[in-house]
Order: structure tokens, then sequence, then C-alpha cells
């Protein structure tokens, strides 16, 4: 093996045609011979290129609907041969194997079927053979051949051979080998995932995790850690499929409160009214229904304006310029909604560092897609918190019964209780929240912490008591003791959702009794850790 290898015939077989005629046409001009399957051939001979077909090789037509046509020695020794093994050069002579030494192979569009809802035949028939073979049989001899997998090399290997004359290096065959086989590695995750899901199970005997690069960040949760954003490949709208407008470069604290907000705030349909959420370290600190944008933001941001600064703002709907005019009043670091005015976005042009994303639609709230967490050793697979209840869900459990406006902002804390870290309280009056305690280890202390606040922006906004007398609580999982409870109702909460389920839910319910609180049970617990 030399560090220069010349590129004298490839074998070009690809699904996705683009920038083949082009890369076609270079490698001819390099005197590269051709050969091809199917599709591919047929577009290189209609661009006037001089094409042999692998059935030409082989001497066998392609079959069975084109399930083989490339599984073969012919093909797979000219791949696989060692160019400087005598005893390998000698089976090629004696069979009448010629040497491959470029592959240009993508495969069957099976993830795109896959994200159209492809039903079982057709996914089966989108499941690639020959293409994964040819490509593990070239990688595996990288030190003569070079793979290349994915359109956007095209460019790089015609500079590779014009900078060698014709000749790939050893270190540029090394890199194409390593996206080779992550390709294929991506490709065989998403059919096995696909399989485990179409037959049920649950928690396959192995599971494994792929995603493709969309940004190198410039460092991680900190400034000394590395870090990368991969996409893996659905349609979720978010922060993985968003168009960026303006701003800066997302940072990997960005991605995640940018996905934690907008998460959020689709658990509001848009076409019943419009809805904000306002997320600062992956927790909300205000959330907000409104006749407007502009009003829903407005009372989102009143719930604590001061952790607002530097904070994500979610939309369920598109932004118009009067919300945006608000945004910009204070340092906003990515505002994320379905979409964008062209005169929101020149408001926004005149802060050059806020970060403007549109998805063009919001998520499936009800939607299950796995999510993962790493431990050490290994991963925790599980399904994403759809979990949903409405009136008929909800068991009223005291003496006193939430009265229907109540009831709404029962129904509103508790969505976005759902959002909260644990231990999670959330106090909301009027569809607004006014109060939100996150993360304690104590739920006593979620409840001091929330009213506390909601006290701090009564004072700033010059009311005449907290926003969270009259208003709703909701706790993401039961109050262990009444202790919680009774904290919520010194704050001025007048009915409460939780879960139940404690030892002492007699006791809570009691003290709910003497406190004069309507209490509703769900029956759910939404913990996020």
């Amino acid at each position: 093996m030399t560090d220069l290898y010349p590129v004298k015939r490839a074998l070009l077989s690809v699904s996705d045609k683009t920038g083949l005629v082009d890369l076609g046409k270079a490698l001819a001009a390099k005197g590269v011979e051709l050969l091809s399957t199917g599709g591919s051939a047929k577009t290189l001979r209609e661009a006037g290129l001089d094409v042999k077909d692998v059935s030409e090789v082989t001497g066998f037509p392609e079959m069975m609907d084109g399930r083989v046509k490339t599984l073969h020695p012919r093909v797979h020794g000219g791949l696989l041969a060692l160019r400087d093994n005598a005893e390998h050069v000698a089976a090629m002579d004696e069979h009448g194997i010629g040497e491959i030494d470029l592959l240009i192979v993508n495969l069957y569009p099976f993830e795109a079927a896959l994200a159209r809802g492809a039903d079982y035949d057709e996914m089966i028939e989108n499941i690639d053979i020959g293409g994964p073979a040819m490509i593990r049989a070239a990688a595996k001899n990288h030190g003569f051949v070079t793979t290349v997998v994915d359109v956007e090399d095209y460019d790089a290997l015609i500079a590779e051979l014009d900078a060698n004359d014709g000749q790939t290096s050893y270190a540029f065959r090394q890199k194409m080998a390593q996206i080779a086989y992550a390709r294929t590695g991506a490709y065989d995750a998403a059919v096995s995932n696909w399989m485990a899901s179409a037959i049920g199970e649950v928690a396959p005997r192995r599971r494994v995790v792929a995603g493709q690069i969309k940004q190198t960040l410039r460092y991680g949760e900190n400034p000394h850690q590395s870090a990368a954003f991969y996409v893996d490949g659905s349609e979720r709208p978010g922060v993985a499929t968003a168009v960026q407008h303006q701003g800066k470069e997302l940072s990997y604290n960005n991605i995640n409160d940018t996905d934690a907000a907008f998460e959020l705030v689709a658990e509001f349909d848009p076409a019943e009214t419009p809805a904000v959420a306002i997320i600062k370290h992956a927790n909300p600190c205000g959330v907000a229904k409104g006749a407007t944008l502009l009003e829903a933001y407005n009372n989102a941001f009143d719930c604590d304006r001061t952790s607002a600064f530097g904070g994500i703002v979610a939309l369920n709907q598109v932004l118009d310029a009067e919300t945006a005019k608000a945004i910009v009043e204070i340092f906003t670091e990515v505002v994320i909604a379905p979409g964008a005015t062209d005169d929101a976005k020149e408001i926004f042009a005149a802060k050059k560092n806020l970060r403007l994303l549109t998805t063009e639609g919001l998520p499936n709230v009800l939607a299950k897609p796995n999510t993962i967490r790493q431990v050490a050793g290994g991963y925790l697979f599980q399904d994403k918190d759809a979990g949903f209840v409405g009136v008929d869900d909800l068991k009223v459990v005291t003496e006193k019964a939430p009265t229907p406006e109540q009831m709404q902002d029962l129904l509103f804390a508790w969505k976005v209780a759902k959002h909260v870290k644990s231990n999670a309280i959330v106090y909301v009056k009027n569809q607004a929240t006014v109060g939100v305690g996150a993360g304690q280890m104590s739920r006593l202390d979620s409840a001091l912490i929330a009213a506390k606040k909601a006290e701090r922006m009564a004072e700033a906004m010059g009311l005449p008591e907290p926003l969270t007398k009259g208003s709703a609580v909701a706790s993401d999982a039961f109050f262990p003791f009444a202790d919680g409870l009774l904290e919520a109702a010194a704050a001025g909460a007048s009915c409460v959702i939780q879960p139940g389920g404690s030892m002492r839910d007699q006791e809570v319910i009691d003290a709910a009794n003497e406190a004069g609180l309507a209490m509703v049970l769900t029956g759910m617990r939404h913990f996020r850790h």
C-alpha cells in the first residue's frame, strides 16, 4: 500500500442523483472508466457519458426487481482485493476481476420513506442490501479504494483528484471510510429501530442511536467542554428543523433551552388562543395565554421580569410586529415561532445578536418519540411524556369544587408543571403563570420560592398584593405532607391540582378542606429531572 493510489475505474450506483452528472463528467475528463447500475447508468448515459453496465462486468442481468445486481465476485473482488498481495492479484487475473478504485454509492431512501409514513411492505423494499455490502467492502479496503457515500463530498473528491494528479491520499481514503461506516451504521440503526417499533418491541435486545451532524458548537455547557449538534432525521418541528433568519450561531445551551421553550408552548393550541413561553436554563420563568400574542408575551414577562432577561421566547403563532417590538425591549437570546411577518423580521434585524428561528409548525405534544439520557456505562430510553389530562379526567376530592374559571387555570398550571424541573410548583392566575418554583429537593421549598418570586414581582410592579392571591396551583407530583399545600394556601392559592397517590392523601385533603381550598387529582405524575 502506498499513500497515493490512482483512480482508474469507478462504480457509481446512487438513489439520490443530485450532482451525479457533474461528478461523472469530472471523472470521465480524468480518464476514469465508469461502471454503473440501473437508473444511475441511464442518467449518466443520457448526459452523453460512456458508461458500462455492471451486468456487463458480472455476466448476469439485474434481476428480482433490482434486488440482485451488484452482489457478485467481480464487483466485490474488485473492491476487496489487496493490490499489493500477490495471491489476490493472481485470483483477479484468473477470474477476470478488474480493480474498482472508487465507489460512489448512496443508499435506498429508507429514512425518507419512514418520514412520509410508508407502509410495512414499502419500508421493506426500501431496505438496501447491495449498497451497504459494497460500501463496507470498499471502506474496509481503504488502503486502495476510495468510498464516497454523501453528495456533499463530491466536490472534495474532485479537489483531491485535482491536487494529486488523479490519485487519492491515504488520509483522504481513511476519512471517507469513516464517513462510510457511519452511514451504514446509521442506516442499519434506522432499519432496526423502525422494525422494533413496527413489531411492538418496546425494549429490543440491542438499541442503536445514530445522528447526522448539523453543527459543530463553539463549546458545550461550559467553555472547557467540546460539543456538537446532531439531528436524527425526524421531521418533528423544533430547533433541529428550524430556519435561522438572523443572529449568531446557536450555542449548546441555546439549543437545549430553545427546545424546552418550543415543546412547552406547543401545549397550547394556536387555533384556540395565542400563547408565549419564556424559558431560562430549561425552566419556564413565564407562560401565558392572551387575546393577542402581545398580551400573552406581556403576561408571561410579568411573571418574572428578572429571569426573563437573556431568556428564550417561544410563541405558538406567527410572530407579529407589535410583539417583536415588545420582545426587543430587553435582551433576549432566541425567539422561536411557527413563522414571522416581514415587519417582525425587520424589527429584529436591528438586534444582530438576537436569533430568530421559524419552524412552519408546532410539534405534536401527543406523539411519543424516544428520549435518551446517558448515564455512566449506558443509556436510559423512554418515550416522551405525552400525558394529557382533561376536565373529565379530574377527580374533585375536597368539599369545595373548582369554578369553571378555576378549572381552566388548574389545567393551564398542569400543562406548565409538566415542563418544570421537579420538584415543581406552579401558580397560575387568569391563564398566566404568576409564580414558578423549580428543581428543589423539597416540594415545600418550591412552593416557598414560587411565592417569594410573586411577592417580588408585585413590589416591582406596584401591585397591592401578589398575584398568587386567588391563584390556582399545580404540583407535578403528590404532596407527601400537607406542609407544601399549606404554603400554597398561605401564598393565597384558592385551588390545587396534583396527582394524588400519597399514603397521606387524606391528611392533605383534610388540610385543603380546612384551608377552604378546592382540590382535584389527576392520577398522573409529571416528574421532569
